[in-house]
């Protein structure tokens, strides 16, 4: 059994890697970490877990960590696992961490997005961006895998196949992204107070949100030209999920059979991505509680622009699901191991 360990234990994204790693058959979680509820049991503060995880809880103090541990998740907030990561890899662990302290390449990107210098710039150039679709060789031998972000997750899968094949104009791409409460972490917001967030629908952070720059960037690895998209994201007054709709130009004549068939073969060794018939489109619900991520299409034949919508459940293939897959892959298995449920 591979013995791992998870800092930020309490939060919405550590309950899913608790929930997920639970079921893993290879996997053994010996170390859970949280500063705000340290020495009480994990099932005391979430009784679902109750004679399943009884673990006490500890403070996140690297030095305590056992050493036979071989992975540890961060599932804390921005900008604290900046102070951690780097004491971690000293200690010699292998790291997912949830966070975006670590996505994104250049330096000065974090000051301009998040709004702080970032400590440790050369450890920016270690990391690999954990979209296993895409980097499945690199995520094998990493020693710090920066969990993408939700939103990137929904969009970068939708685009790829369009973008690494130059099928796509690329500064025509508008995103239109929906994402349910729970993506907002676990810590209390008056945006996110149920009075005002309820029976409600609204943008938040237009052309500002610190997704964006993280979307451009691996966009921009694929095919050969820079990307610049137009990235809008919404509230809905649900618990989870994402649905992300995007519309662009093609750069030559395609049918939609045709983009189908480009994105099937695409993601044919890919087991979590799933591409819709011409007659269904991608719903929340379809996804909920499971890494899938599902991926309609549909070209408007009177404007002559695609349209493709992606669903997924943002704690678990945008955060909790897609650290397992990377972990299954930095440890050599099988890609889908304790992944396999259904959907709710």
């Amino acid at each position: 059994m591979t013995r791992v360990a998870i800092l930020g234990a309490t939060g919405y994204t550590g309950i899913e890697l608790i929930r997920l790693l639970n079921n893993h058959p290879e996997v053994e979680l010996i170390f859970a970490g949280s500063e705000s509820q340290a020495g009480n049991a994990l099932s005391e503060i979430h009784p679902q877990f109750r004679g399943r995880e009884d673990l006490i809880l500890n403070r996140m103090q690297v030095e305590a960590i056992p050493p036979d541990v071989e992975i540890v998740f961060c599932a804390l907030p921005h900008g604290r696992s900046l102070q951690i990561v780097p004491e971690l890899l000293a200690n010699s662990f292998k790291v997912i961490d949830l966070s975006a302290d670590f996505r994104l390449r250049k330096k000065e990107l974090y000051k301009q997005w998040y709004g702080y210098d970032h400590p440790a710039p050369t450890i920016l150039g270690e990391a690999i961006y954990g979209l296993t679709e895409l980097n499945k060789e690199r995520v094998a031998k990493g020693q710090l895998i920066a969990n993408p972000g939700c939103y990137p997750t929904s969009i970068i899968l939708a685009l790829a196949p369009l973008k690494d094949n130059s099928l796509v104009e690329v500064n025509s791409i508008i995103v239109d992204a929906k994402s349910g409460v729970s993506g907002a972490g676990r810590v209390p917001k008056q945006a996110f107070h149920f009075p005002d967030c309820t029976e409600n629908f609204k943008a938040y952070r237009v052309a500002s949100h610190q997704h964006t720059p993280e979307i451009e960037q691996e966009l921009s690895k694929l095919g050969d030209s820079n990307t610049v998209v137009t990235f809008t994201p919404h509230l809905v007054p649900m618990i989870r999920g994402i649905l992300s709709t995007i519309y662009l130009n093609l750069t030559s004549l395609k049918s939609e059979q045709e983009l189908r068939t480009l994105y099937l073969n695409y993601y044919k060794e890919c087991p979590f991505v799933r591409i819709m018939d011409e007659k269904t489109m991608p719903e929340t619900r379809f996804v909920r509680g499971s890494n899938y991520i599902d991926i309609g299409l549909k070209l408007d034949q009177r404007t002559g622009r695609l349209v493709v919508i992606s669903a997924i459940d943002n704690l678990v293939k945008g955060a909790a699901g897609q650290a397992v897959q990377n972990m299954n892959i930095m440890l050599g298995y099988k890609e889908n191991t304790g992944l396999e449920q259904l959907p709710f």
